[in-house]
């Protein structure tokens, strides 16, 4: 109910005021115990991915909190893991205003940010004044006004920078809101990056005595075929992880909304389906031979539960927990649990 009230009140404001309002509420918020009556709950469900303890597997995505200025407030929501970023070497101010569009009666949202935040500094002295000691992970990308030829030079910045606080790092190459990113999913250009990136990993990773995990965040829209492709490169390369999926250029399933007009990632209940297809068939490219992160389309406890079926190992919510609240995050990890317990 408490939840209820605060997104009525925070649905009637522009859509990124409001948005900026609560990260900037919420560390306040946890300190005097409001998710706790907003439902949140800190379930004990473990399970080990990655070679990391995730306390369980119910994760906020990137995207929420870029400059991670609320982890602790995230932290009280019942989260098994928390991503921030996505975070780039240079602060940026993002695509021109308008650029994030509520469809409630879809449980979605169009964005088209753009990578908007703070730099990469920045963020790491938000996350040397938090408290939270849980996993973290740390999405990475490239400033808009880098060459994709000169991309891999922004990525291993970024690597650089945030290795020694990361429990795990994200490649975002997948963003449809900065121009030409998505093309370094595939061919030579993914295996390029995939191969300086782990090149640079095993050198911090000797430089710190502490080997971070590394995982690709790629988009939901791409044919089994590149989908193949992509696990393929994958494998080749040993990366750790891969999170499936990003939002979706396409607007099946808003198309009687005035807003399925406006361009960027959509995301939330209509890009569900897309996502947990892109699991399945990656999966099964995959044959375990690294993990995949599921998100995309989370807004019950079912959805998460299914992402697990396809064969993620883990979930991550992000718009269905904007218009769930953090019930949302319980009932997934108690939907996982039933689905094991069969």
């Amino acid at each position: 109910m408490l939840y209820t009230l605060a997104k009525s009140l925070m649905f009637s404001m522009d859509a990124e005021r409001s948005h900026h309002i609560a990260l900037r509420s919420m560390n306040m918020a946890a300190a005097i115990g409001l998710p706790s009556l907003m439902g949140a709950e800190k379930l004990d469900a473990p399970v080990e991915v990655m070679g990391i303890k995730f306390p369980n597997p119910v994760g906020l995505a990137a995207g929420l909190d870029k400059n991670g200025s609320a982890i602790d407030g995230l932290a009280a929501m019942g989260f098994g893991f928390i991503e921030v970023g996505t975070v780039t070497p240079r602060p940026q101010i993002g695509n021109p205003k308008p650029r994030l569009f509520r469809i409630p009666e879809h449980n979605a949202i169009i964005n088209r940010m753009g990578f908007n935040n703070h730099g990469v500094d920045e963020l790491l002295a938000n996350i040397d004044r938090a408290r939270y000691k849980g996993v973290l992970g740390i999405n990475i990308g490239k400033n808009k006004d880098t060459s994709n030829k000169k991309a891999n030079d922004d990525y291993i910045y970024c690597l650089r920078k945030v290795y020694s606080r990361a429990s795990y790092i994200a490649l975002n190459i997948s963003s449809p809101n900065t121009p030409g990113l998505r093309s370094l999913q595939f061919g030579e250009s993914l295996n390029t990056l995939l191969e300086v990136i782990k090149n640079e990993q095993a050198k911090q990773a000797n430089l710190h005595d502490r080997y971070v995990p590394i995982a690709v965040k790629i988009a939901p829209d791409m044919t089994d075929e590149e989908i193949e492709m992509v696990a393929y490169s994958l494998k080749t390369y040993e990366m750790d992880g891969v999170i499936a999926t990003n939002t979706t250029l396409s607007r099946e399933g808003v198309e009687d909304s005035a807003l399925q007009v406006e361009s960027g990632g959509l995301s939330g209940a209509p890009v569900r389906n897309k996502s947990t297809k892109v699991i399945r068939v990656l999966s099964k490219a995959l044959d375990g031979a690294l993990p995949i992160i599921g998100v995309g389309g989370i807004t019950e406890g079912f959805d998460a539960a299914e992402k697990i079926e396809a064969g993620a190992s883990l979930v991550q919510v992000y718009t269905g927990f904007i218009y769930k609240g953090p019930t949302l995050v319980s009932d997934s990890v108690r939907a996982i649990q039933a689905l094991h317990n069969v």
